[in-house]
């Protein structure tokens, strides 16, 4: 196999490595550090005896990203204040073109979903990723593992409870998500407390990560009065020379604030009944360089 078509090879199956590893990891510089790995494994393998390429590259991606995680699993304990998932531009293009799958994919990569697995065992995370968000077949993932599949269909079952136990009901329409992040963005920039409250479910959660490194609150804000006073305050602060953009990131809509040309915030919304459950803001500047672009 020449130097070209090794390289061919490994990229054809980007995407779907970097896919596995931001799900395993919640971090796109881990994920990006994973997949760099892959590559020199794949580019030093004895490629003859690779049948298919892919199975192979997944394998060796998601063992390195279940050792990764260990270590990330240590750092995130003295992580200060609430954590969250690093933002994460989806777009699947052609890629994914079915309605069905592409929705799996966008529901497995949610900021919602994300923080649920975080308390999954780095096993249990690596068996829901695969069979969950991308359809692998149990005896495909048990040699993937060097596991049993008995012991995959258990590890899977029980991180699959987990999760649906855990997991924040919220809608999945994009276009209604749209709506309201316009609606939530307008409303927040004119100061119109009401306006926010409308739009806000009685019960809402604002979540925070700052990472200690820039303002955001340490603890989890709950109900519509103190959500909404708090971003109406918050927006009356401002940043210098601010901006705002609309984009896709973790499946779904986000509001992105620039000051100047640097990420600021990412703010993202989860819906249920036409309003909004749950507010995510994301301010650790670690957490937003991939978005520098």
């Amino acid at each position: 196999m020449s130097t070209d078509t090794v390289t061919d090879v490994f990229e054809e199956h980007r995407p779907v490595l970097v896919g596995v590893a931001y799900r395993m990891l919640g971090r796109v510089a881990d994920a990006e550090d994973v997949v760099q790995e892959a590559w020199l494994r794949w580019s030093g393998a004895d490629r003859s005896e690779v049948r298919e390429p892919r199975g192979y590259l997944v394998r060796v991606t998601t063992r390195l990203a279940i050792d990764r995680l260990r270590q990330v699993k240590a750092r995130n304990e003295a992580y200060v204040g609430p954590w969250l998932p690093e933002p994460y531009v989806t777009d699947f293009g052609e890629m994914v073109p079915d309605t069905a799958e592409r929705a799996v994919l966008a529901d497995s990569v949610s900021l919602a979903v994300l923080v649920v697995m975080e308390s999954l065992s780095p096993l249990e995370r690596a068996v829901f990723v695969l069979r969950e968000a991308f359809g692998y077949p149990y005896a495909e993932i048990a040699s993937m593992l060097d596991r049993g599949e008995a012991a995959v269909r258990q590890l899977c079952g029980r991180a699959r409870k987990h999760v649906e136990e855990r997991r924040p009901r919220y809608d999945v329409d994009p276009v209604q998500r749209r709506d309201l992040t316009e609606r939530f963005l307008a409303a927040a920039a004119e100061g119109d407390l009401q306006g926010l409250m409308s739009m806000l479910a009685p019960d809402v959660r604002l979540v925070g990560d700052s990472g200690g490194k820039s303002k955001a609150p340490l603890r989890v804000i709950e109900t519509a009065d103190k959500v909404g006073r708090f971003l109406v305050g918050a927006a009356r602060k401002g940043v210098p020379d601010m901006s705002f953009r609309i984009l896709e990131l973790n499946g779904g809509p986000a509001l992105l604030l620039l000051s100047g040309d640097k990420p600021d915030s990412v703010f993202q919304l989860d819906v249920v009944d036409g309003r909004i459950q749950s507010v995510y803001v994301v301010r650790n500047p670690d957490k937003l360089q991939s978005l520098a672009a």
